[in-house]
């Protein structure tokens, strides 16, 4: 049992507050330093790094490459966030919120910045007119498992996450708020399946994608070491939704994109054509 805490009346940021992220993480916005972004030749400039909400528009970008459309083709940048990168004055430009993802479409005039995943996804699926439904009660399933996965992965992320696997003490109040909620997310999309292929039925969607890269850690992969504590081979069905999934070209490579971990050879640190691929 941790001492209990009483908060001041005012809180002030300890900038030693322990913690794997306590050195990039801080109560302000805005650029830390003068770095600008490189650029490459395609018109579609991501910027990201290969954590669940990174993957999610890879995943996007490599399934409609896959689909032989040659303006998706893509430059896909690092964003090193634990060098505090996207803090730099470049990508604050296109991301004030200074997460990642982020995307320039460079295709347009003027240029179109795009920041938050799930905002990325909706883009570039309206873009290209692949994987989100155009009728409206399809539309609409679609748009509320993809904005579900943008509410939860807070509670999976930064709820569960952190406080089981990053936090520099274990407190057991935080760890069961957080592991209850999970499972309860688990269960939710478990129940989902159990009578459906994907998300929205027959249809492989872009709410697919967002909710695979971040489930798919927790049931296939092992995420935050939890697999046995969050007891997630119960839920059959995201195993075998997610088991599909990643059989896909598509996802393979979109796994892959600004990778930092896992065999050197299946990294794809930057990605500017499918020849950065190479054989695996």
């Amino acid at each position: 049992m941790t001492e209990e805490y009483t908060p001041p009346k005012v809180w002030t940021w300890d900038k030693e507050n322990g913690g794997r992220f306590a050195k990039i993480n801080r109560p302000v916005s805005g650029a830390t330093h003068e770095k600008a972004l490189p650029v490459g030749e395609h018109a579609l400039q991501l910027h990201s790094l290969g954590t669940p909400n990174g993957v999610k528009v890879t995943i996007l970008l490599e399934e409609l490459v896959e689909l032989g459309i040659e303006e998706a083709e893509y430059d896909a940048w690092p964003i090193n966030i634990g060098e505090g990168e996207q803090f730099g004055s470049g990508y604050v430009e296109i991301n004030p919120n200074s997460k990642i993802p982020a995307l320039l479409d460079r295709g347009t005039t003027p240029p179109t910045r795009v920041f938050e995943s799930g905002a990325i996804l909706v883009y570039l699926a309206e873009k290209f007119g692949r994987f989100l439904p155009t009728e409206p009660s399809q539309r609409a399933e679609c748009m509320s498992w993809l904005f579900w996965q943008m509410g939860s992965a807070p509670y999976i992320g930064g709820g569960f996450g952190h406080f089981y696997a990053y936090a520099p003490m274990k407190i057991e109040y935080c760890i069961d708020r957080y592991a209850m909620e999970t499972k309860r997310l688990l269960d939710v999309l478990d129940k989902a399946l159990d009578d459906r292929r994907y998300l929205c039925g027959d249809e492989y969607t872009i709410a697919d994608m967002a909710n695979y890269a971040w489930f798919s850690a927790l049931v296939l992969h092992n995420a935050y070491d939890a697999a046995e504590f969050l007891s997630v081979d119960t839920y059959q069905n995201v195993i075998r939704w997610a088991k599909e999934l990643e059989e896909r070209p598509g996802v393979q490579r979109g796994r892959r994109v600004n990778c930092p971990w896992g065999p050197e050879e299946w990294r794809v640190p930057e990605r500017h054509s499918m020849a950065d691929f190479g054989e695996v």
